[in-house]
């Protein structure tokens, strides 16, 4: 009876000994798996230099760019289009044939009359002869001449609809959309092809009416796209809108010339930036770099390979930008990203 009793004792002492073994063992291999931060690697920076720079307070407007010309394109005529020579994408040029309906029966118009004419040109001849010897009646020649002109004029007119049955490109651009397939029937003002020139562009801004004399119609303006920000454009202001939208804002136009290949398409966004300069200098420093608070402001500083904490004063904000008054001097080399896992006098290794 001891020996059951002693053995009831033992077991569960037991499944509590394994337990525990096993959750130590589960406890070892968690922390073998958990990253351990190695505070003497070096941290990846990104740094900046100080210098001195003209302050001045950035003025930015955002707007987007659209087509120079966009057109959508249809016949003059109306007939069966017979074949299209272009798909959406398509560069083409101004002139350049698109589209072919079918003139046949125009040509078989056009052969009938020019058998009319030449049978008219042999009846003003011969009646010019016969009315020289009086033998038949002036109003008779006259008639016949009269015939002639207006079988010429329409034999012109079948000309320019034969002619109109090629509808050719408007102006230099890109095919964007096609509208009809070949054995469809065309119409005048049924669109069939949509083209739109970027080789040009035009960008449009809106701005507050207290910032409209900023603005000179042909004066040029910094304009950088946003898929671009790195490539610098001109925009010349060519329209300063007579009213305003919703807002109360007023929209101004640019002309902005394309990067090569047209790179920039209708619908991007840019932004245009006035810099207004204010006749001094400092140590301006990216916002986004100051670490602390507002009553106490800090920079990171980069010395002999390692961070180091400096207070720092600060002056004017200028949008993303503050200027430094104190704590740093030219030449100091400041943190501007990387500022997870950093930490004073931590190693530092700059991108």
């Amino acid at each position: 009876m001891n020996w059951k009793k002693i053995i009831l004792i033992i077991i569960p002492i037991a499944l509590i000994a394994i337990v525990a073994l096993q959750l130590n063992k589960n406890k070892k291999i968690a922390e073998e798996r958990v990253y351990h931060y190695d505070r003497e690697a070096p941290i990846k920076v990104y740094t900046d230099t100080l210098r001195l720079q003209e302050i001045g307070e950035d003025f930015t407007y955002t707007g987007n760019f659209a087509p120079n010309k966009a057109s959508r394109i249809s016949a003059e005529v109306q007939g069966k289009i017979n074949e299209i020579f272009v798909d959406a994408g398509s560069e083409v040029k101004k002139g350049q044939a698109l589209i072919q309906l079918d003139h046949s029966l125009l040509d078989y118009q056009l052969e009938s009359i020019n058998v009319k004419i030449e049978g008219l040109e042999a009846d003003v001849k011969r009646f010019k002869v016969l009315a020289a010897a009086d033998a038949i009646q002036g109003v008779q020649l006259e008639k016949a001449e009269l015939g002639l002109k207006a079988a010429r004029v329409q034999r012109q007119t079948l000309l320019e609809q034969i002619r109109k049955s090629t509808v050719r490109a408007p102006f230099d651009g890109v095919i964007t959309a096609k509208m009809s397939d070949e054995g469809a029937f065309a119409a005048p003002g049924m669109p069939l092809l949509q083209i739109m020139d970027i080789s040009t562009l035009k960008f449009t801004i809106y701005v507050p009416q207290r910032e409209l004399l900023k603005f000179n119609i042909g004066e040029s303006y910094p304009v950088r796209a946003d898929i671009y920000p790195d490539k610098l454009l001109h925009g010349t202001a060519i329209m300063v809108g007579s009213g305003a939208n919703m807002a109360s804002s007023f929209p101004i136009q640019f002309e902005v010339q394309n990067l090569p290949g047209n790179t920039i398409k209708s619908g991007m966004f840019g932004k245009l930036i006035l810099q207004k300069h204010l006749g001094e200098k400092g140590l301006l420093v990216p916002a986004s770099a100051i670490q602390g608070s507002t009553a106490n402001p800090m920079l990171y500083l980069v010395d002999q390979g390692k961070a180091v904490l400096r207070k720092i004063k600060i002056g004017k904000r200028f949008d993303n930008r503050v200027v430094v008054s104190e704590g740093v001097q030219e030449g100091d080399v400041i943190i501007v990203k990387g500022f997870i896992n950093l930490f004073e006098g931590a190693n530092v290794q700059s991108n």
